[in-house]
């Protein structure tokens, strides 16, 4: 494995943010819990350490604080915002409550560029999210930046290669924020960049073969992008001792069964077996509003069909998952306060002890850009490789409220307009994901000389590098018109459509 940067979270919501950046870097990050003792850290060999923001002050009862021997590693340590709070906590200098919280656009003056601001300008925006500050430096330390409103918005100590700094250069809103991160990691923590996507796959099929051995591994495929790479990255590396099964659980998109048969089945010649069993999804689902339950529901009900695939398809050890990184974090809490868990995904956990089988989960480690450069080095075709993400649990969690096949015809006419439409414009492959959502609201309108009492479909459109955060997409309106004439008269039963211009955060991109 390449060099590691330790990415340890106290609650940021931005922390997958920082370990994507790194990512970008060509350099490989993981994230630690924050109290992760650094002998751990140690064993992992990591060449540098990064503190996250975080909602807490340091003086709090349960504010998250972590081992403070990580200071004593000899590693370079850079501390973002609250990170930067935390050194001044732990290595004897000063933090107090500001007297407002400072939250947006600052302008940064670089005072001493050093390593870490080396061929960057002298002024800067940057992206501020924080309620404490800095106000005495630890010994050893010197102020290299300010703002408006710190005279210690940025720090180092370059004798021990700790920096701080007051602000997010993870974020789009900092200007240079990628340069800075880029500086630390190749300027302070002398790493090299050696996270490609070659060496991934070279790494990913030996790390399977000796894993799976001359055993057999079934995986799931939807004929998304996880599943698909995943299941490309297994054949490669174990060939005919794969064997996918594809549940067609009544909650697809239009026309989905047959692509994923004609794809696969035919074009790749991958040992695909087909479960037909959506009366069975509609059956348990019946009556069920609540996202969870409908998410565990469905999660359930998958790993019966999966034990009932087994039983034709002989005796299998291993179960493959396109488990990503973000998934495996954003269902976790990583820590008391830290990261709350927004929603699980049923593509993770919870099956192997169902399915009493190994878990092979070659994708665990990439974020989806990631993902979809292992696609094409792999030779999966374009319109696999970048299809926008589709949820595990299909059309059941964007259909709001109760689920019945009405319903679900409705959503799949629906949203094979707009597709269409998205990739007729262009603008399928320019944006993150584009879907409707199917509410159960009927609204009055008039269709001809008659009145209509019919359902609002809702589009969302968002723009995203990785899901963590993401804007609605701005359409041209001329395009939107167009989506929306053609629903509201093809597709029976819509009356009404609106579009989705909320942000993530506070909104997530699902509805569900």
């Amino acid at each position: 494995m390449p060099q590691t940067i330790a990415v340890l979270d106290f609650g940021s919501q931005l922390t997958q943010v920082i370990a994507r950046r790194i990512r970008e870097c060509q350099v490989y990050s993981k994230i630690y819990h924050y109290s992760t003792p650094a002998a751990k850290l140690r064993e992992d060999n990591v060449a540098g350490i990064i503190l996250s923001g975080g909602p807490q002050s340091v003086y709090a009862k349960q504010a998250p604080h972590p081992d403070p021997a990580i200071f004593q590693l000899g590693v370079p340590v850079l501390g973002i915002c609250y990170g930067v709070q935390l050194m001044g906590y732990f290595l004897e200098g000063e933090v107090e409550h500001s007297k407002a919280r400072e939250y947006g656009h600052g302008h940064l003056t670089i005072k001493k560029p050093g390593r870490l601001f080396a061929g960057l300008p002298k002024k800067l925006r940057v992206w501020n999210s924080h309620g404490d500050k800095l106000t005495k430096l630890p010994p050893g330390f010197r102020s290299i930046g300010t703002t408006e409103n710190s005279p210690f918005a940025a720090i180092e100590d370059a004798k021990r290669n700790f920096y701080g700094i007051q602000f997010h250069p993870e974020v789009f809103h900092t200007e240079r924020g990628a340069d800075m991160i880029r500086n630390f990691l190749l300027g302070v923590c002398g790493v090299k960049q050696e996270w490609t996507t070659r060496e991934f796959v070279d790494h990913a099929v030996e790390k399977i073969r000796a894993q799976v051995g001359k055993g057999r591994v079934l995986l799931g495929l939807s004929g998304g992008v996880d599943s698909s790479v995943a299941a490309a990255l297994l054949h490669k590396a174990i060939g005919k001792q794969l064997t996918c099964v594809f549940v067609d659980n009544g909650l697809l998109r239009k026309g989905e069964r047959a692509a994923v048969e004609k794809l696969y089945g035919d074009h790749f010649h991958i040992d695909l077996r087909v479960a037909d069993a959506g009366k069975l999804f509609l059956r348990r689902l019946k009556g069920v509003s609540e996202p969870e339950q409908k998410r565990k529901i469905i999660g359930r009900t998958f790993v019966e069909v999966f034990e009932k695939s087994l039983k034709s398809i002989g005796h299998a050890e291993f179960l493959g998952q396109g488990t990503l990184y973000p998934d495996v974090i954003e269902s976790v809490s990583i820590g008391g306060n830290p990261a709350a868990l927004i929603k699980t995904h049923h593509n993770v956990g919870g099956l192997p002890e169902r399915m009493k089988l190994k878990l092979v989960e070659p994708l665990r480690e990439l974020f989806k850009d990631e993902v979809r450069r292992v696609g094409e080095a792999l030779g999966l075709p374009r319109e696999v490789v970048w299809r926008q993400p589709f949820p595990g649990p299909g059309l059941g969690v964007r259909v709001m409220g109760d689920i019945t096949a009405d319903k679900l015809e409705i959503l799949r006419n629906a949203d094979a307009v707009l597709q269409e439409e998205m990739l007729s414009s262009g603008y399928y492959y320019k944006v993150w994901q584009s879907f409707c959502v199917f509410l159960p609201v009927r609204t009055v309108g008039v269709f001809g000389d008659e009145r209509t009492y019919d359902y609002v479909i809702a589009i969302r459109v968002v723009e995203s590098t990785d899901a963590m955060t993401a804007d609605w997409a701005k359409l041209p309106h001329e395009l939107i018109q167009k989506i929306s004439s053609r629903i509201t008269n093809e597709v029976r039963g819509v009356g009404r459509v609106v579009y989705d211009v909320s942000s993530k955060p506070p909104a997530t991109i699902e509805w569900e």
